[in-house]
């Protein structure tokens, strides 16, 4: 199952729905206000019977819009740590994102005036659902204020920034793509239309139910709560020259089974 959060032509407030193909199908129930957290903490896998329209004429919002939790983790594919000149880490590294980083898969990505070398990293994220466990996963771009993240001790104003997560399409549940075939899928980022990333998901250090175990040693894992669970190698940052983005640049982000978000850096 595809779980949405969306706008349909004429609707001021957001509808939970299941996406087929190239519809969208309202669920009958809109438990408010949050409707896709419901379901994650559910398990109710109940096909959607309310009113349907073309996935082309809705607008798509994050699947969950306020998450209570975005969990990040650094350095967590082999190649990249190889180009950042990183050891492999022994323990996953972990950050946090506010819940106001949460962006729709169209943004768009707000730069602050105070950064000047922002960059991207498309990451494959772990969406929560009930009792800590694993409900589905979704496409995300973990924006990154380079210039604040090597100039600062911590990593919040540089990773933590108003629309710096913006992800979706929509969550991919695990009946439909369990945790073990999400550990080798295909991600690849483009920056105007320009190839940046191409690698598998398989190239984790850590995988996901690693991931969340580790995180679970100390923290409650609540329904809708999110993991991006690392970036592959191919970030401006590391380029040669250094690519980093610019106002008006379009980002798109693809994993394969799971959807491509695209947004602009405003």
């Amino acid at each position: 199952m595809k779980l949405a959060t969306f706008l349909p032509p004429g609707v001021d407030l957001p509808l939970a729905g299941e996406v087929r193909d190239d519809r969208i199908v309202a669920f009958s129930a809109q438990p408010a206000p949050d409707g896709v957290r419901h379901w994650l903490a559910s398990g109710d896998r109940t096909p959607a019977a309310g009113p349907d329209w073309a996935l082309a004429d809705v607008s798509l919002l994050a699947p969950v819009p306020q998450p209570r939790a975005i969990f990040g983790i650094g350095l967590n594919y082999a190649a990249h740590a190889a180009e950042s000149g990183r050891e492999q880490p022994r323990r996953p590294i972990v950050f946090t994102k506010p819940p106001s980083a949460s962006a729709p898969p169209s943004g768009p990505v707000r730069r602050p005036a105070i950064v000047q070398r922002l960059d991207y990293e498309a990451e494959l994220a772990i969406v929560l659902g009930g009792g800590g466990e694993i409900a589905g996963f979704a496409v995300a771009d973990d924006v990154s204020a380079r210039d604040l993240q090597r100039s600062e001790p911590q990593w919040t104003r540089a990773k933590g920034a108003d629309t710096f997560c913006p992800w979706g399409p929509w969550i991919t549940t695990v009946d439909e793509l369990p945790v073990a075939a999400a550990e080798d899928l295909r991600i690849r980022s483009w920056v105007n239309g320009e190839p940046r990333q191409d690698s598998r998901t398989s190239d984790l250090i850590f995988g996901c139910r690693a991931l969340v175990d580790f995180i679970a040693e100390t923290i409650t894992l609540e329904p809708g709560d999110l993991i991006l669970t690392g970036t592959p190698s191919g970030v401006g940052e590391h380029m040669h020259p250094p690519r980093l983005l610019a106002d008006g640049d379009v980002v798109r982000i693809e994993i394969e089974r799971l959807g491509a978000i695209e947004h602009t850096i405003a």
